[in-house]
């Protein structure tokens, strides 16, 4: 598995079709309505799949560990919204922790984590 983490309108997605030459048949666009797990050469918005998982009152971290045991192979792509102001929302504060533990399980299992900020992409692993 290969990470892709970054803000908002970072380039995370043009990143990884320039670095892994994918169209956009290749991408699994996840949905906050959809608690599937997602599979593909490329699963971009894992972040908007959480939300889904947390509003249905699912288990995130079982859902999570599942999805890396079906995506090995794929470039995952996540947005960071650990930062910021802390919603006053209880679901939204949730999704913000879930999110943040699911990028912690998927750096442990990923071979390389890029971090895009600015456009910029750095490698943290």
């Amino acid at each position: 598995m290969f990470l892709i983490i970054g803000g908002a309108y970072q380039g995370k997605l043009k990143y990884a079709f320039e670095r892994f030459h994918f169209t956009e048949s290749d991408v699994y666009r996840c949905s906050e309505g959809d608690r599937k797990t997602p599979r593909g050469k490329v699963v971009y918005g894992l972040e908007d799949w959480i939300l889904a998982l947390v509003k249905a009152d699912m288990d995130v971290a079982e859902k999570v560990r599942e999805f890396i045991g079906q995506n090995t192979d794929a470039v995952v792509i996540c947005r960071d919204i650990s930062c910021g102001v802390v919603p006053t929302d209880a679901v939204l504060r949730k999704w913000r922790e879930d999110v943040g533990r699911s990028l912690t399980a998927l750096s442990k299992n990923a071979s390389e984590v890029i971090r895009l900020f600015c456009g910029i992409p750095t490698g943290i692993k």
